[in-house]
C-alpha cells in the first residue's frame, strides 16, 4: 500500500491544472468557468483527505 502515499499528490496537480483552467476561462469569459473551479476545489478537499486517511492507515499499522 505503499503507492497510496504518492497518489494523493496527483489530486494536487488536478487542482492546479482546473484551477488554471477555470482562469483561462474567466478571462475569455466563457459561462462554463465556476465548474473548473468547484472541480478545483473538490480536489483539494480530496487532497486532504487522502492524506488523513493515510496517516491514520500508518498509525493503525504502528500499533500492531
Amino acid at each position: 500500500m505503499g503507492y497510496l502515499k504518492y497518489t494523493q499528490y496527483v489530486y494536487i496537480l488536478f487542482a492546479v491544472y482546473f484551477i488554471y483552467d477555470g482562469a483561462i476561462k474567466l478571462s475569455e469569459n466563457n459561462e462554463a468557468y465556476p465548474l473548473s473551479f468547484v472541480i478545483a476545489g473538490m480536489a483539494i478537499f480530496m487532497f486532504f483527505f487522502r492524506r488523513r486517511f493515510v496517516k491514520k492507515f500508518d498509525d493503525r499499522n504502528k500499533k500492531q
